[in-house]
């Protein structure tokens, strides 16, 4: 690779697979790393393995051979375990899930060959099917526990991935419709990237999905089964992409093949449609989106609707160095897993919090107050608190205010208030 700093880094951490990938700024797009010195082998099996006789872990490829010729203990179901709570046993060890997780995202790190990767990396970008509140937590503490601070990661589902790998190619292959046919063996799901134009900024959301499943194939010389899946294929895109018109269609994962999808690539490829097929979009999509919100910022006229996205600015009416002001303290139009906020105040004859909201597209704030019962007495202003908020779903926000005294004069009570909301 030609770069050794300020790499924008790229992770697809897949169900079955993950992969790399850096922004190559010589040749101005991300670029894929192989997973085996010279082959074009893009994907490592997304799993770990213990080395009893080396007292280390190895990952991908090479987990899978220590394990099979060397009896280490693979782990295996590493996205799955990413997504609970519990301590998992690995040759004798209680490990969290994060722990793991952390090996897993340190070994694939090293494929870039650089030394300090932490020190020489602007972001790491993780990208991923979906993310739920453990899965954040579980990537959050992964990335802090290999020295990167926050700032210096983001995190992205595959339909925001896709939606900045789409972006971020030439106009020409988005400035329609982009429809999306994602393959998993024998089902394949449709959906499609749409833009409304008249909007501003520019609203672009992901649409779908829609699924099938097709006849399994048999392979070379059963043309018979190859056949009637081409068909069931050709019925799928003929009900999908129907009379609307699209600058491109992107194909992804496996149980796609063009020997048998004769016919329907001759459907696809219609209307002078461009139609590209491969397994390292979400990666690529990763590094774009960090080298566009870091860098580029050629999309601000458009916005992204994904269905993480915070549709609240919430903030507070203060007073701010004697003045008053509004104080904000979640911006709207953020996915959720970004939106964390706190802050200390001091209450000014009052013993309530109150909250200004104002939801997205509506031209009025409204005021939500949450009470503070068995707050101590103490004359005005000498109560000091400290205000944390964090969103752990879309709608749902979950507050936590402490109280933090005032000095020797007032110590802190230790009471603490919590509270989830639902702007």
């Amino acid at each position: 690779m030609n770069e050794i700093r300020d790499l924008i880094v790229g992770i697809d951490f897949g169900k079955e697979y993950s992969q790399i990938c850096y922004y190559d700024r010589k040749g101005e797009e991300p670029h894929s790393i192989s997973m085996k010195v010279g082959t074009n082998e893009l994907e490592a099996p997304t799993c770990i393995c213990r080395r009893a006789e080396h007292g280390d872990y190895c990952v991908g490829l090479e987990a899978v051979y220590f394990a099979r010729e060397k009896g280490g203990v693979l782990v295996d179901n590493l996205y799955e375990i990413c997504g609970k709570e519990d301590a998992v046993q690995v040759a004798g060890e209680s490990k969290k899930p994060w722990e793991l997780l952390a090996v897993f995202l340190k070994g694939m790190l090293k494929f870039l060959g650089v030394m300090e990767v932490v020190k020489n990396t602007k972001c790491l970008v993780i990208t991923t099917p979906s993310l739920s509140e453990i899965q954040v937590y579980n990537l959050e503490k992964a990335c802090e526990l290999l020295g990167f601070p926050r700032g210096k990661y983001m995190l992205l589902d595959y339909g925001e991935s896709f939606y900045y790998y789409a972006l971020t190619q030439k106009r020409e292959t988005w400035n329609r419709s982009v429809g999306w046919y994602a393959f998993h063996q024998d089902k394949v799901t449709f959906r499609r990237l749409v833009m409304n134009g008249g909007s501003r900024p520019i609203l672009v959301r992901l649409e779908g999905p829609q699924e099938t499943e097709l006849t399994p194939s048999g392979g070379q010389g059963t043309e018979g089964d190859d056949g009637k899946r081409d068909g069931d294929f050709y019925a799928f895109v003929q009900k999908t992409l129907g009379t609307e018109l699209y600058s491109s269609i992107q194909i992804t994962g496996p149980g796609f093949e063009q020997r048998w999808a004769k016919k329907s690539i001759g459907l696809l490829c219609q209307q002078r449609r461009k139609v590209f097929y491969g397994n390292n979009l979400f990666a690529k999509g990763a590094c774009a989106a960090g080298k566009e919100k870091l860098e580029d910022k050629n999309l601000k006229g458009y916005r992204y609707m994904s269905p993480a996205l915070v549709l609240c600015d919430v903030g507070m009416d203060m007073r701010v160095m004697g003045s008053p002001t509004y104080y904000p303290l979640i911006e709207a139009g953020k996915n959720w897993y970004e939106c964390k906020a706190s802050c200390e105040l001091i209450l000014d004859d009052t013993q309530e919090l109150v909250f200004a909201v104002n939801r997205f597209g509506e031209s009025e704030k409204k005021r939500v107050v949450m009470p503070l019962p068995g707050l101590p007495k103490r004359p005005n202003k000498t109560t000091r608190l400290l205000l944390e908020l964090a969103y752990v779903s879309p709608k749902e926000c979950r507050i936590r205010v402490e109280d933090l005294g005032f000095g020797d004069m007032f110590p802190s009570s230790g009471k603490v208030w919590k509270e989830a909301v639902e702007w």
